[in-house]
């Protein structure tokens, strides 16, 4: 089945069911199927056919559910773009992608435009006003409410989801329905997901981790789904109260918020089962302090790629409580080794690459074949990650290839640094990397965020460090900074922390 007719099978089975609420407009799923046919239908009438690419470049909303299960139902391909990018960026994925059409807030009109400038990228607005030549969504809606007259197949393209663009142009990954599904059916499997669950949709919907392995696995299962345009802590937290939230995913950073709101304790979090997170690493420390603060120990670390739909490795609360700092073994349908530069496994404890094999690995870099070529070999993903495996097979991650320190020789991974530096009661937020250095090659950096309040002494912190860590992995320069450059998915852009501390550290050189 593809995947807008999950949807519909449940408009027919329990079409009074409670399906969606969004800043107090709710939907049964009947409701909801008849939205989405209204604007399928009427996305047929502008034209769009079968196969073409439709970007959404809109926050977390009941629009945006309805915009892609639109999209899946005729056929099309669904091109979620983030949108914080510039306009430069989203020409770059509105041109790469070949989209014909962009659904769109009209907060982000403006950006839309300069973007579209020198394509034939048409643009739905979702507001009360259009200008520049835009289409209102409220005027393109059908009268129609009847499925789209368009048959659609399980092979069939569905998704084009981008990279996150860390180190430089972002790749998109083409899925089909039958993949997608496989995605949703290992989160199903892999955490046991239920009919009665409610989901809290924080998390950027254009990112694949909410959009696939939540909102599609949710909508299969017939789940409740609360969605906040924008994440705020008190919010959130003020939701899973009221909402009896059940399943909960997040990036670390939004538990690290939560866990800084003063009174966090006194919400009545009881109805959580489970709580979901990835993205980006989340320091042990932190999973403590939310395995406390949200009174259960259901924690599962989703360790994946955008590439595998996003999937790869999981550690479920067994782990956690056996092997917490590890990033897991492979879930339902993927298998995961980590090799040497020859495609042989490593042995226990050594670093090599982490390469992943499954049902939900993409098709390809969408009109990409050299990349495409460089990362599916003899059927397996290779991941650009650095990761070690032990003896019981559970999987570490440690690095991304391209941000791997060599100091004096020595191989220092980020990640072994970090979680020493989030022990520290004075970090927030933290980040290693490595910047040039005439004696060593590269100088072990951290760059870290300190709490509301807290003083931080440089030299106590490289103590604190030296305590817990071999010399050479100790960092050599601190920089003390307001805030981490993250992605939408919580990734820190390390790139583009390189590039800051290596002006201060010239600029600092010319003083002198």
């Amino acid at each position: 089945m593809h995947i807008g007719g999950f949807l519909a099978q449940n408009a027919r089975n329990f079409p009074e069911r409670f399906a969606v609420d969004c800043e107090g407009r709710t939907y049964t799923y009947g409701e909801l199927n008849r939205a989405v046919n209204r604007l399928a239908n009427g996305l047929i009438s502008l034209g769009v056919k079968k196969g073409e690419k439709v970007a959404l470049f809109m926050k977390n909303s009941d629009y945006f559910m309805i915009s892609f299960f639109a999209i899946a139902k005729i056929g099309a391909v669904v091109v979620p773009v983030n949108f914080r990018l510039t306009p430069d960026e989203v020409q770059y994925i509105f041109t790469q992608s070949d989209a014909v059409l962009v659904l769109c807030d009209s907060e982000f009109e403006d950006t839309v435009y300069k973007a579209r400038n020198g394509t034939d990228v048409q643009a739905i607005i979702f507001g009360n006003t259009a200008g520049q030549g835009n289409l209102l969504y409220n005027n393109i809606l059908s009268h129609n409410e009847n499925e789209p007259d368009v048959e659609v197949f399980e092979q069939d393209d569905l998704e084009i989801l981008y990279t996150s663009g860390t180190t430089g142009r972002p790749k998109g990954a083409l899925f089909d329905h039958n993949k997608i599904f496989k995605v949703s059916l290992t989160m199903l499997v892999n955490m046991e997901l239920k009919k009665d669950e409610r989901f809290l949709h924080l998390a950027p919907l254009f990112h694949s981790a909410q959009l696939n392995l939540f909102m599609i696995a949710g909508v299969i299962l017939g789940g409740r789904h609360y969605i906040h345009r924008d994440f705020h802590p008190v919010t959130a937290l003020q939701a899973i109260q009221e909402h009896k939230i059940t399943h909960l995913f997040a990036v670390p950073a939004m538990y690290n918020f939560m866990l800084q709101v003063p009174n966090v304790t006194e919400y009545d979090l009881s109805s959580i089962r489970r709580c979901g997170y990835g993205a980006a690493p989340m320091p042990p420390e932190l999973v403590r302090k939310s395995i406390t603060a949200f009174k259960t120990d259901q924690f599962y670390n989703l360790c994946g790629l955008t590439e595998a739909g996003p999937g790869g490795i999981f550690l479920d609360p067994e782990g956690h409580e056996l092997h917490l700092g590890k990033s897991g073994k492979a879930g339902f349908l993927t298998e995961a080794r980590v090799v040497y530069e020859n495609g042989e496994d490593v042995s226990p404890g050594t670093v090599g690459e982490f390469i992943l094999r499954g049902e939900t690995i993409m098709k390809e870099y969408y009109k990409k074949p050299e990349e495409t070529k460089a990362a599916l070999k003899n059927g397996w993903l290779y991941t650009g990650d650095l990761a070690s495996m032990d003896e019981e097979g559970y999987i570490t991650l440690v690095d991304r290839k391209k941000d791997m320190i060599i100091s004096g020789g020595e191989n220092v991974y980020s990640a072994e640094v970090e979680v020493i530096l989030y022990e520290h009661p004075a970090i927030l937020d933290a980040a290693i990397i490595g910047l040039p250095d005439e004696v060593w090659g590269e100088a072990v950096t951290a760059v870290v965020v300190l709490k509301e309040g807290a003083l931080l002494d440089e030299q106590e912190l490289i103590n604190f460090c030296r305590q817990k860590l071999a010399g050479y992995k100790v960092p050599r320069r601190i920089f003390i900074e307001k805030q981490l450059p993250r992605n939408a998915s919580g990734k820190i852009l390390k790139y583009q922390l390189r590039q800051k501390m290596n002006a201060l550290t010239n600029e600092e050189h010319s003083v002198k």
